[in-house]
């Protein structure tokens, strides 16, 4: 293990039957708001990572809800602010879309370290919320979906 992350990540967009959408804002970037993401671990499948991700982000069981890989990958180049922690000479992400579908807004458990705040918000503004193009233009699928 090098210490570096994986060029390979998820995007879990944690959402309710009516179109609600939970965003959280990073610590490290405040302002900036985003569905859960992560970098996958080396070894675990994409949707262990999912799974892991949402636990370590909101403290929710995504196994106990609907977790659904909605088959979208998007390759994009990684912020430079973040590029020190991959490899040297890595400049791009692929990313991996998954839905989890909740009964109703919950409340979450936010990492501390990770994210300041969040917020239960229609899909509509949620998307316009997000700082990541590629996770904004997953939330405008969000309907089609439901």
């Amino acid at each position: 293990m090098t210490g570096h992350k994986i060029p390979v990540s998820v995007l879990v967009v944690i959402h309710t039957a009516d179109g609600q959408v939970l965003l959280i804002e990073r610590a490290d970037a405040p302002g900036f708001w985003q569905s859960v993401t992560g970098s996958q671990d080396e070894g675990e499948t994409l949707e262990q990572t999912a799974i892991r991700e949402v636990r370590e982000e909101t403290g929710l069981d995504a196994a106990a809800f609907e977790l659904t890989p909605w088959g979208i990958e998007t390759r994009y180049e990684i912020y430079e602010r973040w590029r020190h922690r991959y490899a040297p000479g890595v400049t791009h992400n692929t990313e991996h879309v998954f839905g989890l579908k909740l009964p109703a807004p919950l409340p979450v458990q936010l990492a501390p370290r990770e994210h300041l705040r969040y917020e239960w918000l229609p899909w509509d503004l949620a998307a316009e919320r997000c700082f990541s193009p590629s996770n904004a233009a997953a939330i405008r699928l969000l309907p089609g979906r439901l």
